[in-house]
């Protein structure tokens, strides 16, 4: 599995960007965002039951995000049009402000290394690339537990002090200084 000090690797798929009509897809790269830290989370498959309520936690928190200059990535390995069928079928996603990209390939799942061993889904993995494209925090769960957003944009407003963040540091606590 890639970690930190990392490159992110390199991708192009097709990702959801839209419910508008003729405007629902657009391919992305590692270069689509450049000079913005990206927030990529993976999650297993489209229409189950954990991931609607992270992707949905991710999309209420889109704006601190970008806020933050970080752009919010979703990937699973679905298609493209698996995953536009769901946001049109779940309450949840339908106003989705950030792309949904299909590793219908399981290409970047399998550069990362998040691929489930038995299952050949990606397990419950978040990546913070800066905006260099290096991977500087990683987080794996398991297919079962979904993750916590807020410590993803914990994590993202620490690392983006590039100082000494203490254990349960938040956004505006004193960084520590070293001696």
């Amino acid at each position: 599995m890639l970690t930190v000090g990392d490159r992110f690797p390199q991708y192009s798929l097709e990702a959801v960007v839209s419910l508008e009509k003729g405007k629902e897809f657009q391919k992305l790269t590692e270069k689509s965002h450049e000079g913005k830290w990206k927030i990529v989370f993976l999650w297993p498959m489209d229409f189950t039951f954990v991931c609607p309520t992270e992707i949905a936690a991710f999309g209420k928190k889109n704006r601190d995000f970008e806020d933050r200059d970080a752009q919010v990535l979703g990937v699973s390995t679905d298609t493209h049009f698996v995953h536009l069928a769901w946001r049109k079928n779940h309450p949840d996603l339908l106003d989705l402000p950030f792309p949904m990209l299909a590793d219908t390939k399981r290409e970047l799942s399998t550069a990362l290394g998040v691929l489930h061993k038995t299952d050949g889904v990606p397990l419950r993995a978040t990546f913070i690339v800066d905006p260099e494209g290096v991977i500087r925090h990683v987080n794996v769960n398991d297919l079962s537990v979904g993750r916590n957003v807020d410590e993803v944009l914990r994590n993202l407003d620490a690392l983006q002090t590039d100082e000494l963040c203490p254990c349960n540091w938040q956004k505006g606590d004193d960084t520590l200084k070293a001696a």
